[in-house]
Formats: structure tokens, C-alpha cells, sequence
């Protein structure tokens, strides 16, 4: 049994304990006190502490709440009543891919749909700055303007290039009823790439052994450490080809008549100025949004292009590092890192 606190009564057998003086029972009552105060301090100091980091928490949230509120408000005010004639703008700013750093499929899809849907839209203008990216995510693009088009036959579509509209970028251009460039604009790059280097050499020079074990025999196709055998090699150059042909069906559909040239060259790779395109067929005519805007007699734009606020920009690109992180991961391990682009 504890003898805590000590009895008034034992501190007599206390003073003549061989340790020498010993508190009183009063002390040891003064002493307790002091002991359990210093601990209340402290619980109520964690208490505050938790607390204040609850509300920097909330203070946060919220400033970043109202920004992205004010954002909206801003974009907001500047779309004109639903009687004012506009042109519905989508941007197509940036690499092509799955992420929400650049253009996606499905933010673009939604704002191609908000600009064919607004009755006040004259017309609906791609506003193109991008070297291009996922053949993917730019065929779903290009197919969902095709089926918009058909919905809505009144409605033109005009791709407007800056820049550069090259790759991807331009396999969504192709959809466009129209393409606009400036003289300078770095145009087509219609072609497909999958980037592979070979080290096997200097591994060998470094003394490196690939241990790699597969199930498949051509689970390590494109292995960076094994030289790459024909039958392989014609099975990825089968695959390029693959989607390759989809790019150049989609622009010859896109196009139609409109392409003056039917030199190979054009469907290789090579990109051109935007003066150059234009007597190639691959652009209809120079200029920019604001002398799109006089030729159809239009005085106001509207941007259609999904905004994500800096919430769900800081959501988003904590959870692009994530997921790009842990993908990367994974792909070393099952040996899947390999990337098509349209480049």
C-alpha cells in the first residue's frame, strides 16, 4: 500500500530515519499542491496550444475559402448579360495530360460544353498555346468538339494558335472549323514519340549487373540495361504506327479539302511556321482573337475554360506529387516505364 501523503503521526520516525530530516506533513501537503498546480499548468497550456493551431487552421482555410470565392465573383462579373453576343473562349494553354497542371479531357470537356451551351456565344474559340502531350487525353478532346458540332451546327469553331500549336495540340486544333495563326506560330509536329535510352554499355564499363526477373518473356521490353531485339523493336514501332495513324485520320477528317499538300512530310513530324502552314493546308488564315472578333462583329469574350481556385490548386498538386510519386514507384517495381507522347 502507497503511504502517500505521509501521516502528521510518522513524522517523528521520519526526522529519526538514518536519511536524515524529512518534511513535515504540512510540507509534504504544500509540496503536493505545487505539484498538482504545475500539472494543471501544463494541461492547460496543451489545451491553448491546441486550440490556437485549430484556429490557424480555420484562418487559413477560410482565407483561401474567400479567394477562390472572389475569384469566381470575379470571373463572374466580367460574362455579359445573356443577351450580349460574345465568343465563348476555351483555353488549351499548356502540356496535354492527365494532371491538373495542364489541359485535361475532362476540364475541357466541361467548359467546351458551357461554351456551346450558352446561346449568347456567336462562336466558340480554341485558344491554343501548348507543344502538345497524351494522344489520349487530345482524341478525347477532339472527339467531344466533333459531337458538340454536330449538336450544335449554328455554332462555329475557330482554334486561334499562338505560340505554338504543335503535337496533341494540334490534333485538337484539327477540329476546329477554322484555323487561325500568326506568321511566327510553330504549327503540326504531327507524330508520335516514345522516348528509351540504352546503357547497357556503360553499365558493363561500371561493373552494374542487371538482376531483373520477369514473368513474361517480354515483361523488360525496352529494358535500359538489355539491348533491344527486333522482334521487339518491330512491336513498338507496330504500336507507334498504331496511334500515329489515329493522329492522321483525325486531321485529314478535321481538314477535308482544306489541306492543299498531300506530301508525306506533312504527317512526319516536322512543324512549320504559321505562314508556312497556311499554304501547306494545315491553317486557313492569320490572326488573333481580337481580329476574329471584328471579322464576326463581335465586341465582348468570354472565358469558358474551368478555373480550378488555389484550393483546389494546392489539393490538386498535393495530390498530383502523390499519386505521380507512388505511379513512379510502382512502375520501377512491375518495370511499366515507358510513355507515348505526340510530339
Amino acid at each position: 500500500m502507497s503511504d502517500w501523503p505521509p501521516k502528521p503521526q510518522n513524522d517523528k520516525a521520519n526526522l529519526n530515519s538514518p536519511q536524515g530530516e524529512q518534511p513535515t506533513g504540512q510540507e509534504w501537503k504544500i509540496l503536493e499542491k505545487a505539484v498538482l498546480a504545475s500539472v494543471e499548468e501544463q494541461r492547460r497550456s496543451r489545451r491553448w496550444g491546441i486550440f490556437f493551431k485549430i484556429l490557424t487552421a480555420l484562418y487559413v482555410f477560410f482565407v483561401i475559402f474567400f479567394m477562390q470565392k472572389s475569384c469566381s465573383m470575379a470571373t463572374d462579373s466580367e460574362s455579359p448579360s445573356v443577351g450580349d453576343s460574345h465568343l465563348g473562349v476555351v483555353n488549351i494553354v499548356g502540356t496535354i495530360d492527365s494532371s491538373n497542371q495542364g489541359v485535361n479531357s475532362t476540364d475541357t470537356i466541361k467548359s467546351l460544353k458551357k461554351a456551346f451551351e450558352a446561346k449568347s456565344a456567336k462562336a466558340v474559340v480554341l485558344n491554343v498555346n501548348s507543344p502538345g502531350g497524351s494522344p489520349v487525353q487530345s482524341d478525347d478532346i477532339w472527339q467531344e468538339i466533333q459531337y458538340l458540332k454536330k449538336q450544335n451546327p449554328e455554332k462555329k469553331v475557330y482554334a486561334v494558335i499562338g505560340d505554338m500549336g504543335a503535337s496533341g495540340a494540334y490534333y485538337i486544333a484539327s477540329a476546329a472549323d477554322e484555323i487561325w495563326v500568326n506568321p511566327s506560330s510553330l504549327v503540326g509536329s504531327i507524330g508520335v514519340i516514345m522516348p528509351n535510352y540504352g546503357v547497357s554499355g556503360l553499365a558493363q564499363k561500371l561493373g552494374v549487373e542487371d538482376r531483373t526477373m520477369t514473368s513474361g518473356s517480354n515483361k523488360d521490353i525496352l529494358s535500359m540495361t538489355k539491348p533491344v531485339n527486333p522482334e521487339q523493336r518491330a512491336h513498338i514501332q507496330a504500336l507507334l504506327d498504331n496511334v500515329h495513324g489515329h493522329f492522321i485520320t483525325a486531321v485529314k477528317e478535321g481538314r477535308g479539302t482544306k489541306l492543299k499538300s498531300q506530301d508525306p512530310a506533312i504527317f512526319s513530324g516536322l512543324f512549320w511556321t504559321g505562314e508556312q502552314a497556311i499554304k501547306l493546308g494545315i491553317a486557313d488564315k492569320t490572326g488573333n482573337i481580337e481580329s476574329l472578333k471584328r471579322e464576326l462583329k463581335v465586341k465582348k469574350t468570354v472565358n469558358y475554360t474551368v478555373e480550378r481556385g488555389p484550393f483546389d490548386s494546392v489539393l490538386g498538386r498535393l495530390g498530383s506529387e502523390m499519386g505521380h510519386g507512388l505511379g513512379e514507384a510502382m512502375s520501377q517495381k512491375l518495370g511499366m516505364h515507358q510513355d507515348v507522347k505526340m510530339q
